[in-house]
């Protein structure tokens, strides 16, 4: 096999390395004024020979060889300042703009950090008002003046109080009306009932509802007449004016001159019971000298008062208990808008968090990569490639040797070809310069 043979299976493809090294300064003393790089390669080439020559070319000899070869490439790498610069360069860019990240990163999560703080002292003043309001709702009912509020303390009581007192005086008025105006206008009374029977007949809502439908709906509803007029009492009584005054004394009058004609009519069948013939006509001078008549219109007038100023009492009282109510309401409507606002804040408190922790896991990393350019920055970079290159320069030194100079048969001569190969390949897979992995560069630490 001739030399231009075994050269062949180590010709590399030509990658261009980049940044692409200064040339070296030419020999002046070079006869065929060869380029650094030719002059670099035949160099190689001379030494693979040479140190082929001086150990018949053994393979396991070529891997001890290589590493020095490697050796002295990276040395060599490692004088060249300019193409280190060079090769150096994107990384010290790298390197810049990583340290602008972190300076980036670091205020970003300077300001994070604020809005954090900032967001728990939103929720502190939110925590501190809802347990404030709170108080408020629980203090309301016992010092509602506290507030600013214009309403009683102990409303609540006062109302109920009130409210059990109108129930039986309601009843009692429902039961007089519509005794009095059954016995007034439909019950016809003879000699043996006594004036309380006349007057207050227990059976008297049964007796009107079978005497007809017109009879039973006028006593059943007849309370609800006065008690009508009694909620208008209220009603002209709660706005103090003039014209509600001279509304409330007509409503009185109305109601007296009412229970006076049930007490007359009642006190005139009862006279009629009696009449002789001597007797005068009934009239209201007669009505006027009856105790029975007076007691008939107390017992319902008065009674009648009396429920109109409970039912007051009771309406103001109810108001007062709502005042305390609507504040009560108020507050905690509050409550419930403040801390909705806290599960918002908790809900942006957690993305930034989450945030912060993005920031910090990516300033980790950055810092962790400025260390690694740094690192390459202060070793030497070799170009994997350029190192294939002169490699295989030695190896065809090593081989043509193998071939021109090795007297064996053409069989154990590529055997022994094919062993070097095998070493030198296993040589670029140790450094990291096989076929796969051309254009990284490989770092080493000096």
């Amino acid at each position: 096999m001739d030399t231009t043979s075994i050269k062949n299976l180590f010709k590399l493809k030509s990658v261009p390395i980049e940044p692409t090294p200064e040339p070296l300064s030419k020999n002046n003393n070079n006869p065929n004024d060869e380029s650094p790089e030719e002059t670099r390669k035949r160099t190689y080439h001379e030494t693979g020979y040479r140190d082929s020559s001086r150990t018949n070319g053994n393979h396991s000899t070529l891997s001890i060889c290589l590493d020095a070869v490697y050796s002295k490439f990276q040395n060599e790498e490692k004088e060249m300042v300019e193409k280190q610069k060079n090769l150096k360069e994107s990384y010290i860019n790298e390197q810049k703009n990583r340290e602008t990240e972190i300076k980036a990163l670091f205020v970003s999560q300077e300001t994070k950090e604020e809005q954090l703080k900032t967001k728990d002292s939103e929720i502190k003043n939110y925590q501190h008002t809802i347990e404030n309001l709170k108080a408020e709702i629980l203090d309301l009912p016992r010092n509602p003046e506290k507030y600013n509020i214009k309403a009683t303390r102990g409303a609540s009581a006062k109302f109920w109080i009130g409210f059990f007192l109108l129930i039986p005086i309601t009843l009692y008025l429902g039961t007089f009306y519509i005794s009095t105006s059954y016995s007034a206008f439909f019950k016809s009374f003879d000699a043996k009932s006594t004036i309380i029977q006349s007057v207050l007949d227990a059976q008297a809502f049964s007796k009107a509802w079978n005497e007809g439908v017109i009879e039973g709906a006028f006593v059943t509803l007849i309370p609800f007449v006065f008690l009508g007029l009694g909620y208008l009492i209220h009603m002209f009584w709660e706005n103090k004016t003039r014209a509600n005054y001279i509304k409330l004394g007509l409503l009185f009058i109305v109601t007296f001159i009412f229970d006076c004609i049930l007490a007359y009519e009642i006190e005139s069948k009862l006279y009629e019971l009696n009449r002789t013939f001597n007797s005068p006509p009934f009239d209201l001078k007669i009505a006027f000298t009856k105790i029975q008549f007076w007691g008939i219109i107390f017992a319902g007038f008065i009674v009648y008062i009396i429920w109109g100023l409970v039912f007051d009492f009771v309406m103001k009282e109810h108001r007062e208990k709502d005042k305390i109510k609507n504040e009560q309401e108020i507050r905690q409507k509050k409550v419930e808008f403040f801390q909705e606002k806290i599960n918002i804040l908790k809900k942006e408190i957690e993305e930034i968090l989450a945030s912060i922790g993005t920031i910090k896991e990516t300033t980790i990393k950055t810092r962790g990569r400025i260390e690694e350019l740094q690192n390459i920055i202060d070793g030497v970079i070799i170009p994997t490639k350029d190192y294939k290159l002169y490699a295989s320069e030695y190896v065809q030194g090593w081989v043509t040797f193998i071939g021109e100079k090795i007297a064996v048969s053409k069989t154990e001569k590529q055997t022994m070809i094919d062993d070097c190969i095998a070493t030198y390949n296993t040589n670029l897979e140790t450094v990291g310069a096989n076929s796969d992995n051309q254009n990284l560069v490989y770092l080493s630490s000096l």
